[in-house]
């Protein structure tokens, strides 16, 4: 990093800043903050779902996938445009219609306040990782880049989160996902041109085709498994959903998702071909590295500067909109349950910027010590896990309301999460196939509980249920 890559990153990053603190001054109330006021058009939508999506495994993750194994790293990005491509046809009407404010919200009103209070704790775990994972990501750019210790990089990357988000909540999001979205596109575009330009055009990536121009390249059941864990992971996602619902028509938050849809695979074009590119002319770099690396060896430097900084700012929108999803569950569905149920808007705003310091500050400790490297390689289950968790559930509230016991959704919300860990631990004991995701089984399993709950159901028609007439 010389002088001009400095400057380059200090443009972005001050410029960043300022719409983070402008769309704060959007913010009169709590439902502003939340999403719940419904004055988001299609582009504030956009925003926020590629702001919290596109970060660092759309971006570094990808060119390090694609450094090993080509194309198959497309699932992520790939997955989170099917994703948003579903959310949008099947689940934003019922969503957008039924008046909630949170993903738990829909759980208590139809199967009690106990599955509500399940999904929120067991969903924040998910993203929690999630957050986690960015942070670590932000460090390693961070200190490799800018040549920070550890401490000092991680305070900076929790500093940049909290100053995109708690100041402006969706607004926040939204505004500075769509001036991310706009740098990521111009950023990203260079890395193509510049990586399929100096290796003499697509044709020229002299790699096998069997293993990088490759979908299924790490196994058919294993990127299938990857792209289920990412659309079920956008339908279950308090973040994405609260993206869709704060919209002030539902045609606006459609058309915001349908953006996403189309936006977000073509982010991770770049990162394919950078990724084979480095594997083409650096293979002995470490597979982490090969994006920043790419983007420092090969491109003018105060523009180098400046797209590295936007890679910074992806990894800083996940982490900081995941927290406000975490916070707006935790207010909503905790706080106003069980610890101050007639909360001011003034008490409620304060303790939503709060909740997402504190989740920010626990993500920065959770990086320290011997932790991180652990954390890192189970975040990659958390979209799963938050699938695996809620999809069974959403669906029966949206498609079969009033028709499934209350207790089969509690029990599935505890059953699901644990046989996803199950097959994990089965897999890195070798005592269960790789090619077997761990997600099939726990979704199966889900599937097979709301099934006995919905005979139980039939057999005993006085069985209770919460199922409102608004939520259609």
């Amino acid at each position: 990093m010389t002088l001009y890559h400095y400057i380059g990153a200090a443009l972005i990053l001050v410029f960043i800043t300022v719409i983070g603190l402008y769309s704060g001054k959007r913010v009169k109330s709590a439902n502003d903050f939340s999403g719940g006021s419904k004055k988001a058009g299609a582009g504030i939508v956009t925003g926020s779902i590629i702001g919290t999506l596109v970060g660092g495994a759309s971006t570094i993750g990808t060119a390090q996938l694609a450094f090993n194994y080509g194309f198959s790293a497309w699932w992520f990005t790939l997955g989170a445009g099917l994703g948003c491509l579903t959310l949008g046809l099947f689940f934003a009407k019922p969503l957008y219609e039924s008046g909630i404010q949170t993903l738990p919200e829909v759980f208590s009103r139809e199967f009690g306040r106990r599955s509500g209070v399940a999904a929120t704790v067991l969903t924040s775990v998910g993203s929690f990782l999630s957050i986690v994972s960015q942070v670590l990501s932000g460090i390693a750019l961070v200190a490799v880049v800018g040549g920070m210790d550890r401490i000092p990089a991680t305070f900076l990357t929790i500093a940049l989160m909290l100053v995109y988000v708690v100041f402006g909540g969706v607004w926040g999001a939204g505004m500075v996902g769509i001036a991310k979205t706009l740098l990521m596109y111009a950023g990203l575009g260079i890395c193509l041109v510049a990586a399929v330009a100096f290796q003499g055009g697509f044709g020229a990536f002299t790699l096998p085709g069997d293993r990088y121009f490759n979908l299924f390249a790490r196994g058919l059941a294993v990127d299938l498994g990857a792209g289920l864990s990412l659309v079920l992971g956008v339908l279950t996602t308090q973040t994405y959903i609260q993206a869709a619902i704060s919209a002030k028509s539902l045609r606006a938050s459609r058309i915001g998702i349908f953006l996403s849809a189309v936006l977000i695979p073509i982010m991770g074009i770049p990162g394919i071909y950078v990724g084979m590119y480095m594997k083409l002319h650096r293979p002995d770099v470490p597979s982490a590295s090969v994006m920043p690396l790419f983007i420092l060896e090969n491109l003018p430097p105060v523009v180098a500067g400046m797209i590295l900084a936007v890679l910074l700012v992806a990894l800083v929108g996940t982490g900081a909109g995941i927290s406000l999803g975490i916070s707006s569950m935790f207010v909503k569905d905790i706080y106003k349950q069980f610890i101050n149920k007639n909360p001011g808007d003034k008490r409620t705003l304060v303790v939503s910027r709060l909740v997402i310091v504190v989740v920010l500050l626990a993500a920065a400790l959770f990086t320290f010590g011997d932790m991180g490297s652990l954390i890192l390689g189970w975040s990659f289950m958390s979209m799963g896990l938050r699938g695996a968790v809620a999809f069974v559930p959403l669906c029966a509230v949206l498609f079969f309301p009033g028709k499934i016991a209350r207790g089969a959704a509690f029990i599935s919300m505890l059953v699901s999460p644990v046989l996803v860990l199950i097959g994990k631990l089965l897999i890195n004991a070798g005592l269960m196939s790789k090619a077997i995701d761990p997600l099939f089984p726990a979704i199966g399993g889900s599937v097979l509980i709301f099934v006995v709950g919905y005979v139980y159901s039939r057999k005993h028609p006085a069985t209770p249920t919460a199922m409102p007439h608004d939520l259609k």
